[in-house]
């Protein structure tokens, strides 16, 4: 037991730098910059692990450790367990007077009478009745022997929840993905379906459980705050057979309502919006597109991005690549000016707007270089190969003209759902235990073991007669506190039983 507390201190210490310390799996780029402005420790550190705690060698050591330990204790206990479930109560103490509980009376009964009016009593105890020299007769009980089995139950919950969790985490999943609420689908097909996905260590991304989404439209409703008061998707998906026949079913899916099929879960995490703009180019052709812009106030949903276009019947790549076209900027849901900056005072489309900077020449994007969806790529503004031509700020239907002759239109908004997908199989389990581990809990922390003994002797001497002395004798084998409340009841029931018993029945 010392063994287990001293891992579980490390352990608790362990996780401290995981809490502390930017970690790779949440946020690499923040982990990158940590080490960069904090030098040679930085580097230090990364080799230490400390930025991947939980999947670290030493953290994984302590936890195998803490579980082999746990074992250890668990093993020796299960088995003084089994026997003390089958032994019989503790002799009675030859001097009942010395327990911390006792009581005593006279009564006009024999030994064999005083035991059977005390029996009774005692129901719901455990006990045995034993004759001892003289011709005294003694009863040994106990009770709560639920205690130890709510202990044992909590510690074996505990390790099967360990055992489930990381069973969990190796055949699990989790990935996040961004659709357009305009009928747009997204199919559990492959990991590169995903925006970001998180696979357990026995997932390799070939074998997800096939459903498909459709997300039809998005409804919010805020207060006049502009604090969210409720978020729905009006969604459609498909599993199992329903995948050959095609048939849709209708989901309302909500925050704290997931959709569950195929054995998957799907939560609705966030939402934003998609400006949707059309360039006409000089030819007279258009391009009409709209992609997630990114939210920077949750509160009033001013979101920025970056809309990108391809000129049209371009075939030479070098050709296309200078006459790219990105439309960066702000949008706003609900336009607040000062003076020409665009702002926004509401989440809900009351009044959109956009502030444009319109960017032209080669976007990067054939360059094998990573880049995000909400900017353009800063190095090509630097070499000289991508260049602002305008900005504006424009209303819905409102455009731009360029240098060339080419316009940009903001035409509309629609609205994004930002879905995640996580699958445990062991979730069911998770459950089990934990609830076990609760009721074991509470049982141990209830319950309380306690012990009575009841000795009946003869009165010795001529005047004893007929005459018997009780003795009752208590003990709490853990925590004393109430026990001294219910002894007085049970002695007083105890010693009294004998008189009623012969009250009810004199010969």
């Amino acid at each position: 037991m010392r063994t287990a507390l001293a891992l579980l201190f490390l352990l608790a210490l362990g996780a401290l730098p995981g809490a502390l310390l930017p970690q790779r799996s949440l946020n690499a780029p923040k982990v990158g910059q940590y080490i960069t402005e904090h030098g040679w420790w930085g580097r230090v550190l990364d080799k230490l692990q400390f930025y991947d705690v939980y999947g670290s060698v030493w953290f994984a050591a302590i936890y195998v450790l803490l579980f082999v330990s746990l074992v250890g204790c668990l093993v020796p206990r299960s088995v003084e367990y089994a026997r003390q479930s089958v032994a019989k109560p503790v002799l009675t103490p030859r001097n009942l007077g010395r327990m911390p509980h006792y009581a005593t009376s006279t009564v006009d009964a024999s030994p064999a009478d005083v035991l059977a009016a005390v029996r009774p009593k005692l129901r719901g105890w455990r006990a045995v009745e034993r004759e001892e020299d003289g011709g005294a007769r003694s009863i040994s009980a106990e009770r709560g022997f639920l205690r130890e089995t709510g202990n044992l139950l909590f510690h074996f919950a505990l390790l099967g929840l360990l055992v489930a969790y990381a069973v969990g985490k190796m055949y699990g999943y989790e990935g996040q993905v961004i659709v357009q609420a305009d009928g747009s689908q997204f199919c559990n097909s492959g990991v590169l379906n995903y925006d970001s996905f998180r696979p357990g260590l026995r997932v390799d991304g070939t074998q997800l459980d096939p459903f498909c989404v459709k997300v039809n439209g998005f409804t919010a409703r805020y207060l006049p705050d502009g604090q969210a008061e409720s978020y729905q998707a009006d969604v459609q998906y498909q599993s199992g057979a329903d995948l050959e026949t095609n048939t849709w079913k209708p989901y309302d899916l909500r925050v704290n309502s997931p959709l569950r099929t195929a054995g998957d879960r799907v939560y609705l995490l966030g939402n934003g919006y998609s400006p949707v703009f059309t360039v006409t180019f000089p030819n007279g052709q258009q391009r009409t597109g709209h992609v997630q812009w990114e939210p920077v106030d949750q509160q009033t949903k001013l979101s920025q991005g970056a809309t990108k276009f391809d000129p049209p019947d371009v075939t030479d790549p070098v050709l296309r690549r200078q006459q790219q076209i990105a439309v960066t900027g702000l949008f706003a849901p609900t336009a607040v000016y000062d003076g020409k900056v665009l702002s926004s005072g509401f989440p809900a489309l009351t009044s959109p707007a956009v502030a444009v900077q319109v960017y032209r020449g080669d976007l990067g994007t054939d360059s094998g270089r990573g880049q995000s969806i909400f900017s353009v790529d800063h190095q090509m503004i630097a070499d000289g190969r991508l260049k602002k031509v305008a900005s504006q700020n424009l209303g819905l239907g409102q455009q731009l003209r360029l240098d060339d002759g080419t316009t940009v239109r903001f035409d509309g908004v629609v609205p994004w759902v930002n879905l995640q997908v996580s699958h445990d199989p062991t979730q069911d389990l998770v459950l089990v235990f934990a609830i076990l581990i609760i009721g074991g809990l509470v049982t141990s922390l209830t319950v309380k073991r306690r012990r009575v003994w009841v000795r009946a002797t003869p009165e010795s001497g001529a005047e004893g007669g007929g005459r018997t002395v009780v003795e009752v004798g208590g003990l709490a084998r853990t925590d004393q506190a109430g026990y001294g409340e219910e002894f007085t009841r049970l002695s007083g029931e105890l010693l009294a039983a004998p008189r009623q018993r012969a009250e009810q029945d004199p010969e």
